[in-house]
């Protein structure tokens, strides 16, 4: 049985309860991180507590347990659940907490919920070898998309379009311009530069995201921070995702056309090989 991280208690998963007016399911009132977990090493954990960090802040929340507390919650979670050999995460979310509802704040001192869980993942490699298909779909998001909330609705929208379509991602478009995917980042390959769209309020800052563009740099790939629109897509050479669950994934098919050659490409591949060696310490 699992154990998981509830309100200061390590506690069975099958045995934790919340408070029915928890601002989280009322009104989606928190924010949330998923850390990946290499043979029990936390990957890019100051990466991620900075994100949460950041996020704390922009919703004013302010949880019992400190950033240090959340990462020594989160090393206990990997021995306890097993996962200090093979691949896993870490979820934690953070509430408003539990309060009478009202669209306001709660009163001063109302506690915060903090929940973290720890499970095995599952690495889609048969994926990569192939690559993917994606669509678009459009963004039509509120302007926060920086702010790792856990009102998710959109992203779930989207995701499923993609399901329903039966390919990996959907592609959010706004105002003609690929920004990122339901639960990724996009990166695209045209005239041999890598691009992405830019770090703004209108995408979440991706800690992949930024360990590929540090990669990028230090491959000497040519790279710049911008966007690439829906006119662009046929003069695409390579086209990928990122993701804390995602690593590189590349992308050989969008809205039903090829995607360069049709298969994962060079600069693609290059970056993944990249990324498997900071994961994996050179295997």
């Amino acid at each position: 049985m699992s154990i998981i991280y509830l309100n200061g208690q390590f506690i069975p998963r099958a045995t934790a309860t919340l408070a029915i007016d928890d601002r989280g399911f009322i009104f989606g009132d928190g924010v949330y991180e998923v850390t990946r977990v290499v043979n029990g090493e936390l990957f890019e954990s100051s990466r991620h507590l900075k994100r949460l960090g950041r996020g704390l802040a922009d919703m004013r929340l302010q949880p019992e347990e400190s950033l240090a507390d959340i990462e020594e919650i989160s090393r206990r979670l990997i021995v306890e659940n097993g996962l200090t050999e093979g691949e896993g995460t870490v979820y934690l979310q953070i509430t408003r907490g539990a309060a009478p509802r009202t669209h306001h704040f709660p009163p001063a001192g109302t506690r915060c919920t903090v929940f973290m869980s720890a499970q095995k993942f599952v690495v889609p490699h048969d994926k990569r070898a192939t690559g993917v298909s994606v669509v678009t779909y459009p963004d039509i998001r509120w302007s926060r998309c920086d702010i790792k909330t856990v009102n998710l609705i959109p992203a779930v929208l989207a995701k499923q379009h993609a399901v329903d379509n039966g390919v990996f991602e959907s592609i959010f478009v706004r105002d003609g311009t690929i920004t990122e995917g339901s639960h990724t980042n996009c990166f695209g390959v045209i005239d041999g530069e890598l691009r992405t769209y830019p770090a703004s309020n209108f995408i979440l800052g991706g800690v992949t995201r930024d360990v590929t563009i540090e990669l990028a740099h230090e491959l000497g790939i040519p790279f710049e921070a911008r966007p690439f629109h829906v006119q662009d897509l046929p003069r695409l050479e390579e086209f990928f995702v990122t993701g804390t669950t995602t690593d590189v994934m590349p992308v050989v098919q969008l809205d039903g056309r090829p995607v360069g050659n049709g298969r994962p490409g060079e600069i693609t591949m290059r970056l993944y090989n990249a990324m498997a060696k900071r994961l994996y310490g050179g295997t």
